[in-house]
């Protein structure tokens, strides 16, 4: 279950067991995967070394509608899009649904290309989870690339939905498909747009990466050195989103022009858009606004107030959940590059390892943890951001917005509200004129609060 565990038995598995589970699915595939038919169920095989199966890996599948509503506006608006995000997050889940909406909603050809028949689930009969599109299977995911070609030859799609691509055919058969004017939408290996970038294999989704030697006159122009990184083509997808949780994702495009700023050392925000409890998805949101922030960097400059940060020595999924939890827009990197700070232990600081020096050579400021502990990771974040120190602060400050909304309906009176952060404030003016009314900040740092006007029609 998300977040615990829970044992259903406390007796041990027999291999009369797993013989039964094995005979009651469908058969394996060479990716040792099999489902039950008409179901979205997946049942994963572990196997000794004479294949004899000493385990198995049971998931349970359901079809959620509106799980793409976050971003239905770009799968609508046909334009390739790419999902990217960690293992178990809802990646198929919100691929299944945007394969539906297109079908269903917009009426057009959709073709699901389901290697291991998780999209449309297991059988001949494809799950009624798709809605209208037709589903082709896969014998083995060796084969995947070819049958990605054989859609687009034989059966007329406007779009073609493809759940992981993961080897370099597959990402050349997904710019071939490109190439030949077919939306493509699709989940692949990785989790961030910095994966893709470093990834041999895949980075060709994003236009290739090739090293170029400039002239002497052509490098001062550009003030870089002589050798650097360029795009090779036209990205495979207009679209990367990377799907940090189930109620956020983080939105880069035009990706050919965020791959073009990364590749010159320059890290695009991304537009972060989130859906609140009540189902409301506020869009188009900037990542973090440029601000300058107290804290002063190794340089004795005024910092800014970070979007990305590299952990070092402090643990990735802790500094993940922290980040959820305050429901901050944060990118967690794998690496230095792009990094506007980082956090790492006392321990590890002390020993002044190359890659802290650099850092702090570098102008990046360095934040010290006294131990790796969830609590210590959000007492940092929260001082930076000077958001709530509890959790939900930012849930908080958009339900009593939006009770202000209602009341300066009712009453045609202004309602000045709690003071917030500029992020939180960027969340408010987004929801003040959404419901057709105007907002003001007010006063200075840290009390700057919005003012919510009523209508001048209604006065």
């Amino acid at each position: 279950m998300p977040g615990r565990e829970i044992l259903l038995s406390q007796q041990p598995v027999t291999a009369a067991d797993l013989d039964y589970i094995a005979a009651h699915v469908g058969q394996f595939g060479a990716d040792n995967r099999a489902g039950i038919e008409r179901t979205l169920h997946r049942v994963s095989a572990i196997r000794n070394r004479s294949g004899r199966i000493v385990g198995v890996t049971c998931r349970a599948g359901r079809a959620v509608t509106g799980t793409a509503a976050i971003f239905r506006d770009l799968v609508e608006s046909g334009q390739s899009v790419l999902l990217l995000g960690r293992p178990g997050i809802g990646k198929t889940t919100m691929l299944r649904e945007s394969a539906r909406l297109v079908a269903d909603e917009q009426r057009k050809r959709v073709v699901i290309v389901d290697t291991s028949n998780e999209i449309g689930g297991d059988g001949d009969i494809p799950h009624p989870g798709i809605g209208r599109a037709r589903r082709m299977q896969v014998r083995t995911p060796l084969q995947q690339h070819a049958v990605m070609i054989e859609a687009v030859e034989n059966h007329m799609p406007e779009v073609i939905v493809i759940d992981e691509i993961g080897t370099e055919l597959e990402a050349a058969a997904a710019r071939t498909i490109a190439e030949r004017g077919v939306q493509l939408i699709a989940t692949a290996h990785g989790q961030t747009l910095e994966n893709l970038l470093v990834n041999p294999t895949l980075n060709d989704l994003l236009g290739g990466i090739q090293s170029v030697t400039l002239s002497d006159e052509e490098a001062r122009r550009r003030g870089t050195q002589k050798t650097v990184l360029e795009r090779k083509a036209r990205p495979t997808f207009d679209v990367l989103i990377e799907i940090q949780d189930r109620e956020r994702v983080a939105v880069h495009q035009p990706l050919a022009d965020v791959v073009d700023a990364a590749l010159r050392g320059v890290m695009a925000a991304p537009r972060i858009r989130m859906r609140t409890r009540e189902g409301r998805v506020i869009s188009s949101v900037e990542a973090e606004p440029v601000q300058p922030a107290a804290a002063k960097n190794g340089n004795g400059q005024a910092a800014r107030k970070p979007r990305a940060i590299f952990p070092y020595g402090v643990s990735r999924l802790y500094l993940e959940q922290s980040i959820r939890d305050l429901e901050l827009p944060v990118r967690v990197l794998g690496n230095l590059d792009g990094a506007d700070l980082v956090l790492t232990l006392k321990n590890y600081y002390r020993r002044r390892p190359d890659i802290l020096r650099q850092a702090e050579g570098s102008g990046v400021p360095v934040h010290i943890l006294r131990s790796n502990s969830v609590t210590q990771v959000k007492d940092v974040l929260t001082r930076i951001y000077a958001a709530e120190a509890q959790d939900g602060g930012v849930q908080k400050a958009l339900d009593e917005t939006s009770q202000a909304i209602r009341n300066v309906r009712a009453n045609l009176r202004a309602i000045e509200l709690t003071p917030q952060n500029a992020y939180v404030r960027r969340l408010q003016h987004q929801m003040v004129s959404e419901n057709d009314l105007t907002a003001r900040s007010t006063g200075k740092e840290p009390q700057r609060r919005l003012r919510i006007l009523p209508a001048p029609d209604a006065e």
